[in-house]
């Protein structure tokens, strides 16, 4: 699995080289990584869908029980054969399709990208794992729907896209880390069983609302669907996969996965069943407004991800049958049609509905193929969408509590489905229309792919049972217990077959009366949707951005004495407060004795100190610090710290040479300060003074159980090989904090040469 995964990341990473040797077959020589891939897991369907489980296991970060772990079931294994068989299709059809666009290069590393991403993403075994690939999907979604990045809709769109999918995302990590902190494991595998400890803890509510945002935010459920419509700027076969079979998805697959884990209880049923059933009519009813065949394939795509939701939150076995059935029917249809819209935008230079009309005759392939995919997506026979459709209406009628408004929204969205399916078809294909410019049907890159989706609808309907192992594995990975799928384009003379006729009735009205009963909808929408919520977040971004400006201006003004002055309030109040917090210790005057000559340097060192403060000349006050720090590495000597003496002589001889080649060049300081300020800052050096006198003190009264520096004495020639503590800490022990410096100093010392570089260049000039 590991292998697959990379190796579209490998293809990623080659996709600039092939396009720029093999300009006109990149998209197919691409797609045959994922091929290969889609093969490799071909071959492990036999043992998955007999219930066998395929893990891979490595160490990554052991301190926290993060592994790199992958886990193939039947729910890995249908949404693996999704990416990756509607993965090469789309790379197919990129190859016509994106042959005249800019870019190139960069779009096919990015879709590899986001293809590997979600591969990981569906086979991740440990939670942050699976919050790595999660989060890669995002940056290569924003990457893709920014690809036009010279057009600034395109570069707010996928900053949009970006912002909200985040947003969940890291709510979604700290669900994460509740849940490990609970079951003590991050694996998949062993959070299967963990069901009755999560469910039961206090922190069950906050941890489910947290997974929940990222999975809302990330499958675009109400009220954060509206980035979805915006990310229409990205190129068509973009749309085409992250629609079908990618990162919208994502969001499904989570609560899929998590459903044996978090779910089965009455909040998880409610709110992720009321969520997904507004997503879904508002979708649906939105779709019937829109004027862009793009934008009307995103607002479907919106309902049919909270019909999926709204499945999933029942939780019944039926329910998820429903559920992973209509993601296989919506993948097909979803994908088509998109490449369809694609191929109609670049034969005829519009996307625009009422622009269209007559293509029939023009685009007969095309036609042929969009009206499989529509009656699918209509949920008419003799396609795969009906059997979905009737499962859904099964699923409702028998859901438990939430049966009524759920069989009303469905009928209700449906119906608009309907609807919107008879319009779309109509509109582009038989509506009068005379072109003024030829145009002709596409080459087979364009139509092969949508061809085999259609007809994969067609044949699975009327041939189901190829497809009924795969949904058995794959239920019976969410649910936990093995269950059995029996599908058929007939179900008899039941009340889900009256509610479907009742369906395609008001969905047929609707197109017959869409002269009547779409400007009543615009007006509706405009009561209704006044509020636009991308435009209410764009400005919350607004807001939030002019706030950290604000405070940025205000805290990073410049005036470094304030920096340091700020620094020695916050910090000596909140370290005043833990020792009187934590005072449980008495002050003894049974402390060491002095000798006489460091009692000596201390006094000199304290004079020296406040010569400093009440010094007028500069160079009284630069000679006095030296005396001070003379004096404490006097004081080292006499305590045996030979090496810090040493370093505080160079540092003391370092800043005595700088402070005298700089200070003298400044302007008097003194004199702008007044008694107050000279009040203030005295009051302040007092009290860090004081705290590290009473820290100091402190310290000598801490019992630690082992000290550290035990085990730096007894490891620094054992594990450094040096006799010398101080420097095995250095380049062992802190060994990056060390490297960290040394880099820090390289760079900053490369600025300085290069300023004075410019400098002497400018002069010489």
């Amino acid at each position: 699995m590991l292998l697959s995964i990379s190796s579209i990341f490998l293809g990623a990473a080659l996709a600039s080289f092939i396009a720029r040797k093999f300009t006109k077959n990149v998209g197919i020589l691409l797609a045959i990584i994922p091929l290969s891939s889609l093969g490799y897991f071909l071959s492990l369907y036999e043992k998955v869908r007999h219930g066998k489980v395929f893990t891979t296991f490595s160490p990554w970060v052991d301190a926290l029980n993060i592994n790199l772990s992958f886990y193939l079931d039947g729910l890995s294994m249908l949404f693996t054969l999704l990416i990756l068989g509607i993965g090469v299709l789309v790379l197919v059809y990129s190859n016509g399709y994106m042959r005249h666009h800019d870019g190139k290069s960069k779009f096919y590393s990015y879709m590899m990208l986001f293809m590997g991403a979600m591969l990981g993403l569906v086979l991740a075994g440990n939670l942050i794992t699976l919050y790595v690939f999660w989060e890669l999907t995002g940056i290569t979604s924003f990457l893709l729907i920014g690809l036009k990045h010279t057009q600034k809709a395109a570069r707010a769109a996928a900053l949009q896209a970006l912002l909200v999918t985040e947003l969940g995302g890291l709510a979604l990590l700290t669900g994460f880390i509740i849940i490990g902190n609970i079951s003590g494991s991050y694996e998949i595998s062993e959070l299967l069983t963990g069901h009755e400890a999560l469910t039961n803890s206090p922190l069950y509510t906050p941890l489910l609302l947290l997974v929940l945002l990222g999975a809302f935010t990330k499958s675009a459920q109400f009220p954060f669907h509206f980035w979805l419509p915006s990310a229409m700027k990205a190129p068509t076969p973009v749309s085409a996969y992250l629609h079908s079979a990618a990162m919208v998805n994502a969001g499904i697959y989570l609560l899929a996965r998590l459903n044996p884990v978090l779910g089965n209880t009455e909040m998880w049923q409610n709110v992720v069943t009321f969520f997904g059933g507004i997503t879904m009519l508002a979708g649906a009813y939105l779709s019937l407004t829109q004027k862009d065949l793009k934008a009307i394939l995103a607002y479907v795509t919106i309902s049919a991800l909270g019909i999926l939701m709204m499945l999933i939150g029942i939780g019944t076995f039926l329910s998820v049958k429903a559920a992973l059935l209509y993601l296989v029917v919506h993948a097909l249809y979803k994908a088509t049609l998109f490449m369809v819209a694609g191929t109609i935008d670049e034969k005829t230079g519009t996307r625009h509905i009422d622009q269209l009309g007559g293509l029939w005759s023009k685009m007969p392939v095309t036609m042929a193929i969009s009206v499989l995919a529509l009656l699918s997506m209509a949920g008419l026979p003799p396609m795969l969408g009906y059997i979905s459709k009737e499962f859904i209406y099964e699923a409702g009628q028998q859901a438990p509590g939430v049966s009524g408004y759920v069989l009303v929204f469905s009928i209700l969205a449906n119906a608009f489905m309907v609807a919107v399916s008879i319009l779309f078809g109509y509109k582009i294909f038989f509506k009068k229309k005379s072109w003024t410019k030829p145009i002709y049907e596409a080459g087979y890159t364009f139509w092969a792919g949508p061809a085999l989706l259609a007809a994969l609808s067609l044949i699975l309907a009327l041939f189901p049972q190829p497809l009924e192992p795969l949904l058995e594995a794959s239920v019976g990975a969410v649910k936990a217990t093995p269950i059995r799928v029996d599908l058929k384009l007939w179900h008899g003379f039941n009340v889900v077959f009256i509610l479907s006729l009742v369906t395609v009735a008001i969905g047929i009205s609707l197109f017959w009366s869409r002269k009547l009963a779409l400007p009543l909808f615009e007006k509706l929408n405009k009561r209704l949707f006044y509020i636009d919520l991308a435009h209410v977040f764009n400005k919350t971004i607004d807001y939030l951005i002019t706030i950290a400006k604000k405070n940025t201006s205000f805290f990073q003004h410049g005036y470094y004495r304030i920096y340091i002055m700020v620094i020695f309030i916050v910090a000596s109040a909140l370290v005043w407060y833990q020792l009187y917090s934590t005072w449980t210790w008495q002050f003894t005057a049974d402390l060491s004795p002095v000798s006489y000559y460091a009692l000596a340097i201390i006094i000199i060192i304290c004079i020296a100190g406040i010569a400093v403060a009440v010094s007028r000349s500069r160079l009284a006050a630069i000679i006095t610090i030296g005396v001070a720090g003379f004096g404490i590495a006097l004081l080292y000597i006499i305590y045996g710290a030979i090496d810090l003496a040493i370093t505080q002589i160079f540092v003391e001889v370092l800043t005595l040479v700088l402070f005298i080649m700089v200070f003298h060049k400044l302007p008097v300081f003194s004199k702008h300060l007044s008694r107050t300020s000279k009040a203030r800052d005295a009051f302040i050096a007092s009290t860090v003074g004081i705290l590290m006198a009473a820290l100091v003190i402190k310290a000598d009264h801490l019992n630690l159980s082992y000290p550290v520096s035990n085990y730096i004495a007894q490891n620094s020639f054992k594990e450094g090989h040096g006799r010398n503590i101080v420097n095995v800490i250095l380049v062992d022990f802190r060994a990056f904090d060390t490297l960290g410096e040394v880099l820090v100093i390289s760079i900053a010392s490369l600025g300085i040469f290069s300023l004075l570089k410019i400098k002497k260049s400018k002069t010489s000039h």
